[in-house]
């Protein structure tokens, strides 16, 4: 933790979620750092008032008005580019960072200079531990049980469950907060813009390991994240747009045989849940709320399905 912290550049990527980008700034203005840092809000598109309170409550920020939904790859590749620091630091707006977080992380990136990103421990509001990274999505995570998989192959398949102590390289990283090397980012070529929502960072991951950048869990840094408020406002959208991802993942990765075996298996999987819960929530009279909402989703993915995964459904893009 000795010497100067290189400078850090901070990007949250905003749409409709005021209060938690308020709070998100206020616990980044407040982290333990040598400078004040440099903040950019790219904000997509909100309808609320974000930009204003931005404006009035942090005047030294800086705010791209993207004035639509750009997604969180192309609102991120647009901060990069005003972004002045050797690191950049990605906050979603429903993660609130410790003091010491940026700090921490700063310190693994200066004596590691061969991470090129780095997340923390992410917790629940109980201080529990989330879980803050992943292995790369295969057939095995994408069609069975996740959290069995962890438990039986836990090596491979690495979970919350095993507790760290100090850093260790992993696959992938939760993108609710993570640092990236500049000179990392900038040599594969930035976030892949055809991932609108969800797995981005993983994609990212995937190609900096793949040109020689590792990539790392430190878990002595440390964020709340609140997790998931913006997909859970319109959660047959998100969905929609998680399994998008997943797919452009597979095609991109394993190639289209892959992709096309994972979407015939998830199309199965789907159509035997929307039976299931559509008999539980009859046998209910549809006073379970939980099963009730459960059938929609996934109806609605099904639907989705059936037509061709058709680019239109999904998060607004306006």
């Amino acid at each position: 933790m000795n010497g100067s912290c290189p400078t850090i550049s901070f990007i949250v990527v905003n749409r409709n979620t005021a209060d938690l980008l308020i709070a998100c700034l206020e616990h980044i203005y407040a982290s333990d750092l040598d400078e004040t840092p440099q903040v950019i809000v790219v904000d997509n598109g909100s309808t609320d008032d974000s930009v204003a309170r931005v404006a009035a409550a942090f005047p030294q920020a800086t705010v791209i008005e993207a004035n639509r939904n750009l997604g969180f790859a192309r609102a991120n590749n647009m901060a990069f580019a005003r972004a002045d620091g050797e690191l950049l630091m990605l906050v979603n707006t429903d993660a609130m960072l410790e003091k010491s977080c940026a700090r921490v992380l700063c310190s693994l990136m200066r004596s590691r200079p061969e991470v090129g990103m780095v997340g923390p421990q992410l917790l629940n509001r109980d201080g529990s531990r989330q879980t803050s990274y992943e292995a790369v999505p295969d057939i095995a995570t994408e069609t069975l049980n996740r959290s069995l998989l962890k438990r039986l192959l836990p090596s491979k398949y690495p979970g919350k469950h095993r507790p760290l102590s100090g850093p260790e390289h992993v696959e992938a990283l939760i993108g609710a907060v993570m640092m990236i090397r500049r000179q990392a980012v900038e040599q594969v070529g930035g976030f892949d813009e055809d991932y609108f929502f969800f797995l981005e960072e993983t994609d990212l991951a995937v190609r900096m390991r793949a040109a020689g950048w590792a990539v790392m869990h430190e878990p002595r840094a440390r964020s709340v994240h609140l997790q998931g408020a913006t997909a859970r406002s319109n959660e047959s959208a998100a969905r929609i747009e998680f399994y998008r991802s997943r797919y452009h993942f597979f095609r991109k990765h394993y190639g289209n045989r892959s992709a096309s075996v994972l979407k015939a298996i998830l199309t199965a999987n789907l159509a035997l849940n929307v039976v299931g819960l559509g008999l539980g929530s009859l046998v209910t009279f549809g006073q379970s709320q939980s099963l009730v909402r459960r059938f929609r989703v996934r109806r609605d993915l099904l639907r989705w399905h059936l037509a061709g995964c058709p680019q239109g459904p999904g998060l607004p893009r306006d």
